[in-house]
């Protein structure tokens, strides 16, 4: 079991924090041989509020004594596998230690405790005698007395609330594990099937000329190991298309890692990919491991790759041409085998000229280049996104089954800034909103799209769409047609570009709606 990673889950940090805060303790993890993670490595002791226990912990005597205290605490919990509720236990100051077991799949794999606090204040020969322990551990100690006016003291009720949260942040490691085994089992289970889960090309919904196109490169990718960079609009659906090329390709049995490189600051992003050293900045009481090595043998996604700063992204160079790194505050280079995916919404090529990114990185990242289209590009493929959303996003006692002819004619009608995203929210949306309903009226469509598309409540067809949803289709197809033949003066070349389907696609669907009749000649001075 790795505990290191308990350490950085929200609730535990959480957790920590609150305990500080409240009781001027130090939350600790010890695992199933009653180690506790903190003090396995020597000198990496943290810097805990009470005085008294860190001048303990940082005397070698008194660090024996410390540990020797939790074992007794780890033996009863493994001599009662009974015991699921928080004990107290006296340590060799006289301090009190509470500990809650932490079972994970009914197996015990150590406690949470917190140490050092009393129950009430010393006073005469208690006092005096709590003092000498303390000077005997740390001769010479100029603060031991400041260090005992300070201790913590803990009464009832305040220990009940203390053993509630231990035993909270037990059940929450318990559940994490749990909930990360069916997903490690789920994922194993998919490998098997050589499926990738839910990442298979033929799950990327889609049927239009651009995405077919796409199709077939991530074909021809995914057999590869290079460096891809996938560019698109926010909400195209980039790390859906990069997930499909890990899951179908050599190292789909290695890990697949994320990060948005927009998420973080300099600093805490530096850290994030590259990890760092104990004593590398204020706070890091531990060496960490960075995405990278947590990458290794597998693939990196590394998404909004355009927000990354000059310095990071010559790290990130280096990993990419001599697979190394240095953690921050390290002095010994690492080595990792890493598949990278980069992805971003800006474009590149202009960063470039402007010197706001890298040109050898750029060249490095963009060995095998993915566009994806925006949403307004692909409109063939709504229908079909529409339906896989109403699928998706149906629940139990929801009698809706599908649009009317007029909300789907005016969702097929509104630009889709955030495309494949905002199409799926708003589906969803409308699900909750019109769950008693057989058909989803336009009335329920969000009045930012109705706007967009309406401005001052004017209809957005020319004829009102009836009948079923390919009717629907058919008469917002033809309408676009027919508005944007004449917008670009029979131009069938610039007009398939911007519906995104091809010329002799588009030529088709004009003599199907007998759009060819009345219109200027053929304005084809655009190969």
């Amino acid at each position: 079991m790795d505990m290191e990673r308990h350490q950085n889950l929200h609730t535990i940090i959480m957790l920590r924090e609150v305990i500080r805060k409240w009781w001027r303790a130090e939350l600790h993890l010890v695992d199933r041989n009653g180690v506790v993670l903190e003090w396995q490595k020597g000198g990496d002791i943290p810097p805990t509020p009470n005085a008294c226990c860190r001048l303990s912990l940082t005397s070698r005597e008194g660090l024996r004594r410390c540990n020797q205290s939790v074992r007794q605490l780890h033996e009863q919990f493994r001599a009662n596998r009974r015991l699921r509720r928080a004990l107290v236990h006296a340590c060799h100051l006289q301090f009190s230690l509470v500990g809650a077991p932490l079972y994970i799949h009914d197996e015990y794999q150590g406690f949470l405790f917190v140490e050092g606090f009393l129950r009430e204040p010393p006073t005469g020969r208690d006092l005096e005698l709590l003092k000498a322990r303390v000077r005997e551990l740390q001769p010479g100690a100029p603060d031991v007395e400041r260090a005992v006016e300070r201790l913590p003291v803990l009464g009832d009720a305040n220990l009940e609330k203390l053993s509630d949260l231990l035993e909270y942040g037990a059940s929450e490691i318990a559940a994490y594990e749990a909930e990360r085994a069916r997903k490690e089992d789920r994922s194993i289970q998919a490998l098997s099937q050589g499926t990738g889960e839910n990442y298979r090309f033929e799950d990327i919904i889609g049927r239009s000329g651009a995405m077919q196109e796409i199709f077939k490169l991530l074909e021809k990718v995914s057999n590869s190991e290079a460096t891809v960079l996938i560019n698109g609009e926010s909400g195209t659906g980039k790390e859906l298309v990069a997930r499909a090329i890990h899951y179908n390709g050599p190292r789909r049995q290695g890990p697949f890692v994320v990060q948005n490189c927009s998420a973080f600051n300099d600093n805490l992003l530096e850290s994030a990919l590259f990890g760092h050293m104990r004593g590398a900045f204020t706070g890091a009481m531990r060496d960490k491991k960075g995405l990278f090595e947590v990458a290794d043998g597998g693939t990196f996604f590394l998404d909004e790759v355009g927000d990354m700063s000059p310095a990071l992204q010559v790290k990130l160079l280096r990993v990419l041409q001599e697979g190394t790194f240095l953690p921050v505050g390290g002095t010994h280079s690492r080595e990792v085998d890493v598949r990278v995916i980069a992805a971003t919404h800006k474009d590149l090529g202009e960063m470039v000229k402007r010197g706001e990114f890298r040109e050898d990185l750029y060249y490095r990242i963009n060995v095998i280049r993915v566009h994806l289209p925006p949403l307004r590009e692909r409109r063939d493929d709504l229908p079909l996104l529409v339906d896989h959303f109403l699928r998706k996003h149906h629940r139990e006692g929801q009698r809706a089954r599908g649009l009317s002819s007029d909300a789907m004619a005016l969702l097929g009608t509104y630009a889709w800034p955030g495309n494949v995203r905002e199409l799926e929210n708003e589906i969803e949306r409308l699900l909750v909103l019109g769950g008693d309903l057989e058909l989803l009226p336009a009335e329920l469509i969000s009045s930012r799209i109705r706007d967009a598309v309406t401005p001052g409540g004017s209809s957005f067809l020319t004829a009102r769409a009836t009948g079923r949803l390919h009717e629907a289709v058919e008469t917002l197809e033809r309408e676009m047609i027919h508005q944007g033949l004449l917008r670009t003066g029979n131009n069938k070349s610039r007009l398939a570009r911007e519906l995104g389907i091809s010329r002799s696609n588009l030529i088709l669907k004009i003599a199907k709606y007998g759009l060819d009749k009345g219109l200027p000649p053929d304005a084809e001075a655009d190969a």
